[in-house]
C-alpha cells in the first residue's frame, strides 16, 4: 500500500486561492486537486458544484497519482478534503482518510510537485446519493441534515443563496461545528452546493452511520420554484 497526500484547499469567493496556497506551502509530495475544476462539474441547473462525471474524476485523480493500492490522505478546508473522501468512495475507492492541515507538525514545501500518474478506474455507486424529486416526495420519512451555517439554514438574506430558505423539515448540522445528535432513520445531507455536506457525512461515517448526499443541494433546489421552501 502506497500513501498519497492530496491538498484540497479552496475558497468559495476565490477559485484560485487553493492553488496559490498550495504553491506557497504544502505537505511535501502532496498533489493538488481543485474543488471547482477537478472535484465538480461546471455549474448550471444541477447547482454550483455538480458531481464530476466518472471520466472527469478518473482523469483528475489519476493525474494526482491515485490508483489501485494507493491510500489517500486528504487535507483542506471548507469541506474540500471531505469532498474528495466522499467522491473516492462514490467511485469505488474506499482507501482514504482526512486529516487537519493545521495539525500537521512536519515540514512544508512550496512550488509544484512532480507527481507520477496512476490509472484510476471509476466504479460508481448508486446507493449514496438522492435527487431532488425523490427527496421532495419523501420529506416526511427522511432525516434531512442541512450543513450550512445557522443563518443560511434559518433563511436569512445572504450573498450566497439567491433564494434564502431551507428544505422543509431539515435539521441544522453546520459543517464548521460539532456534529449535533440526529434522529435515527434514513439520513440525507445537503448544503449550499454539495461540498460542505460531505463534512457531516464523513463524521457520521466515522461514527458508524451512513447517509446519502443530495449533490445539487440548495443551489439546485432554489432554482426550482415548484419545490417547497421553509424559513424562520
Amino acid at each position: 500500500m502506497r500513501y498519497c497526500f492530496v491538498d484540497c484547499r479552496w475558497e468559495i469567493a476565490d477559485p484560485d486561492a487553493g492553488r496559490r496556497a498550495y504553491r506557497e506551502a504544502h505537505i511535501p509530495g502532496a498533489a493538488f486537486l481543485d474543488v471547482e475544476r477537478d472535484l465538480s462539474a461546471p455549474p448550471g441547473r444541477a447547482g454550483r458544484h455538480p458531481l464530476p462525471s466518472a471520466e472527469q474524476f478518473a482523469a483528475a485523480v489519476s493525474r494526482a497519482g491515485i490508483g489501485p493500492g494507493v491510500f489517500v490522505v486528504a487535507y483542506g478546508n471548507m469541506g474540500g478534503a471531505e469532498r474528495l473522501w466522499w467522491l473516492l468512495r462514490h467511485f469505488g475507492h474506499d482507501e482514504c482518510a482526512v486529516i487537519d492541515f493545521a495539525a500537521w507538525c512536519g515540514p512544508l514545501r512550496g512550488g509544484e510537485e512532480d507527481i507520477e500518474p496512476a490509472a484510476f478506474v471509476a466504479r460508481p455507486r448508486t446507493d449514496d446519493t438522492i435527487e431532488a424529486d425523490e427527496l421532495a416526495e419523501r420529506l416526511g420519512e427522511l432525516v434531512v441534515a442541512d450543513a450550512r451555517v445557522p443563518a443560511r439554514w434559518r433563511g436569512e438574506p445572504n450573498p450566497i443563496d439567491q433564494v434564502p430558505g431551507r428544505i422543509p423539515g431539515a435539521l441544522n448540522a453546520p459543517w464548521n461545528e460539532a456534529l449535533p445528535e440526529l434522529p435515527e432513520g434514513e439520513l440525507v445531507a445537503y448544503c449550499g452546493s454539495g461540498v460542505t455536506a460531505c463534512v457531516p457525512l464523513h463524521r457520521l461515517a466515522l461514527a458508524g452511520r451512513t447517509g446519502r448526499l443530495y449533490p445539487g443541494s440548495w443551489s439546485e433546489w432554489e432554482q426550482r420554484p415548484e419545490l417547497p421552501i421553509e424559513r424562520d
